[in-house]
């Protein structure tokens, strides 16, 4: 069995390469000089390599100091804070990003450009399976600008890039870093570790992290006690991977392996005898009917806990010049053996299998008229299965072809783009239900203008059809991590959406600003609609129906002298169905407003202290509750220095440091599962 042990090999690697690696450590910049300005950073899931400032549609990327002050234990706990960006929450150990009020397959989920096959767009309580503390550059495109990764990703997409396949060979040989973390909420440690060595044309990369964190803490207040019961995590994942590095490209392969184990709070078994009668609950025996079994002698004592392990092989490749008429080719492919085990009192109640495949080539052409673009392919086949007491699911396998095309042209101070793409989609369903396949055909045309020094106006429009899932196809059964009860629709048809996305930017200079607006209208929308709810269960129904999403983004900060920047953030999303008045759509994030004070001391500190009020959630659909507003008080620290000539960096973080009790609206179990409260996590990073 696969069992990394990170932080023991972190700490052996740092003290061994330490000495031999001082004398080559960078020096930091004497105090007082200027500070350096940075070029704009690429964002790699354009595919057509263009910074965040030239997209038609926002982009945020995270790296660096950024990315290692907001990683946390899951994906979405780790981008929430971010425009438009929110989070799923469901306890600790599964939480997926919600953007611009969407979430599951709306949101594509990518590993360096490659769609990441786990089982987390079928429920909430099903873990990503990426792991934030390794990742090197995380990037969020929202809206419908990922059209290269699919024409469903209305939502926007997610883009980790990480290193486990090396792409250069370390100029002195060797490098990577230690990462070394402990949390109070939850009592949570966490050690991680990365290096890569080579010499010639080969390179070889390692990397590994361990995570073990109790039931955590919220805020003060709560009815239900001080500790989430069943909201403990424990995760190991380690990766290995080799390439072949060469003047004009390289050629890679990396093995990853993954287990995870995580309660799910909430877990209620008065559902497990419920089931429907003619579109209503019903719980319990009919008559005078017993039970047939107690649940508690046959389960145990306990909250139901995840048993998720993933195996997954990476072949990575570019090459440059490869024929007349092409300047690159990329290619990229996938292997993954998924599952997890739901448990009760160590008995496998539930399993779910995702064995998947996945494929992906772009060739980016020479100029034509001016024209650059791509021009790719993409295939995927997943074989997903669910066996046990809530295999609600029918085992199915789905298999997946697309062409896509991005064009871009530049005219002066102006950018133009388009894309487009078409889908093929079959599902074979094991069972009574009929296969179905679908047809999408995908488009979008945008512009970017840079009206004046540092600023830039961007507008995009795009179609896009989104073929509906397996899961909202042939759902039926009991649910009980997410309290409902499924039934999906063999009939669905795909669902086109119509946006329309308007930036107005200010890049540089003391004053820089982004907002954003946009307006998304999107016919025979698939949505969970509640029939029915009986003591906290909800019968829900994978329905159709035209639906509508407005809203914006936007942050404006302020540089204060040399040492100091205000930034004023916010984002606001409106959804709701057209039908019977424009009824609301569920689990819709609430409106955000906030401010954050960044400062520079010298060579060595850097801070940060963030404000923000969440407001109160009154726009809710049928059988949804609401939930309370509240404010969130942030604080980040950190310390550069050397520890035994190597760069290393101190931090502490303070989050929820007035113990607020919280819920997140977009949570399935919100009211058993508030957020965290006050949590204070100090970390150590050595680089070599």
């Amino acid at each position: 069995m696969f069992k990394p042990n990170p932080m023991t090999l972190a700490l052996m690697l740092a003290y061994s390469l330490s000495p031999a690696l001082a004398a080559a450590a960078p020096d930091v910049p004497p105090e007082g000089s200027a500070p350096v300005l940075l070029p704009g950073v690429v964002v790699q899931a354009s595919s057509l390599e263009l910074g965040a400032d030239e997209m038609t549609t926002p982009a945020t990327v995270l790296e660096g100091e950024e990315l290692r002050a907001r990683s946390a234990a899951t994906l979405g706990e780790t981008l929430e804070g971010q425009a438009g960006t929110t989070a799923t929450h469901f306890g600790a150990g599964a939480s997926r990003p919600v953007i611009r009020g969407m979430d599951g397959p709306r949101v594509r989920v990518l590993s360096h450009g490659s769609e990441v096959m786990d089982a987390s767009t079928i429920s909430q309580d099903h873990a990503v399976t990426v792991e934030p503390l390794l990742a090197r550059q995380i990037e969020i495109l929202r809206g419908p600008s990922g059209l290269a990764y699919g024409g469903g990703a209305i939502g926007g997409v997610v883009n980790v890039l990480d290193d486990k396949i090396p792409t250069r060979v370390p100029a002195r040989g060797v490098e990577g870093h230690v990462e070394l973390r402990a949390g109070s909420a939850a009592r949570e440690g966490a050690g991680a570790f990365a290096v890569t060595a080579g010499s010639g044309n080969f390179a070889i990369h390692a990397e590994g992290l361990k995570r073990d964190a109790n039931d955590y803490r919220v805020g003060s207040g709560w009815s239900g006690g001080s500790k989430v019961e069943g909201s403990d995590n424990q995760t190991q994942t380690g990766s290995l991977g080799v390439s072949w590095i060469g003047d004009r490209g390289y050629l890679g392969l990396a093995y990853t392996g993954q287990r995870n184990a995580y309660g799910l709070p909430g877990h209620s078994h008065d559902f497990e005898d419920c089931h429907t009668h003619d579109g209503e609950l019903h719980c319990g025996t009919h008559g005078d009917e017993e039970d047939g079994h107690d649940h508690e002698e046959e389960h145990g004592h306990g909250v139901p806990r995840v048993d998720l392990r993933s195996d997954r092989w990476d072949l990575r490749g570019e090459y440059l010049d490869p024929f007349a008429g092409f300047s690159r080719v990329r290619f990229s492919a996938g292997l993954t053996d998924y599952r997890h085990d739901e448990k009760e009192g160590g008995t496998v109640a539930t399993r779910f299998r995702n064995k998947a495949k996945d494929g992906r080539l772009e060739l980016q052409h020479q100029p034509l008229a001016g024209w650059r673009g791509v021009l790719g392919l993409q295939s995927s086949v997943r074989d997903f299965s669910a066996l046990g007491e809530e295999a609600y699911v029918q085992p199915t396998i789905t298999r997946r072809q697309a062409l896509f095309l991005l064009e871009e042209k530049r005219i002066g101070d102006w950018r133009l783009e388009g894309a487009l793409r078409h889908e093929w989609q079959d599902i074979e369903v094991d069972g009574a239900l009929p296969d179905r396949s679908h047809r999408g055909t995908s488009f979008s045309l945008g512009a970017n203008w840079r009206f004046a020094p540092q600023y830039s106006l961007g507008l995009s429009l795009t179609r896009a059809q989104r073929l509906p899932t397996a899961e909202e196809l042939y759902a039926d059964g009991l649910h009980t991590a997410s309290a409902t009860y499924e039934q999906g629709n063999s009939e669905l048809q795909r669902e086109t959406s119509r946006n329309i996305d308007l930036s107005l930017r200010k890049t540089a200079g003391e004053t820089t600003f982004s907002v954003s607006v946009y307006h998304n209208r999107i016919t025979d929308y698939i949505y969970a609609n509640t029939l029915d709810e009986l003591n906290g269960l909800q019968l829900i129904e994978y329905a159709q129906g035209d639906a509508v999403f407005t809203g914006m983004e936007a942050s404006l900060r302020q540089q204060l002298g040399r040492n100091f920047g205000l930034t004023l953030f916010g984002d606001y999303v409106r959804g709701r169905l057209e039908r019977q008045g424009g009824e609301n759509l569920p689990r819709i994030p609430a409106a955000r407003l906030g401010t954050r004070l960044d400062a520079r001391w010298g060579e060595h500190w850097r801070g940060e202290a963030e404000l923000y009020r969440v407001a109160r959630q009154d726009r809710v659909a049928s059988y949804e509750s609401e939930t309370p507003g509240y404010n969130m008080l942030n604080l980040r620290l950190s310390y550069g220095t050397k520890l035994n000539g190597l760069p290393a960096e101190f931090y502490l973080k303070g989050e929820n440091l007035t113990d607020q009790l919280a819920y997140a609206h977009t949570s399935f179990i919100k009211n058993v599962a508030p957020l965290a409260g006050r949590n204070i996590t100090l970390g150590l990073r050595v680089s070599f």
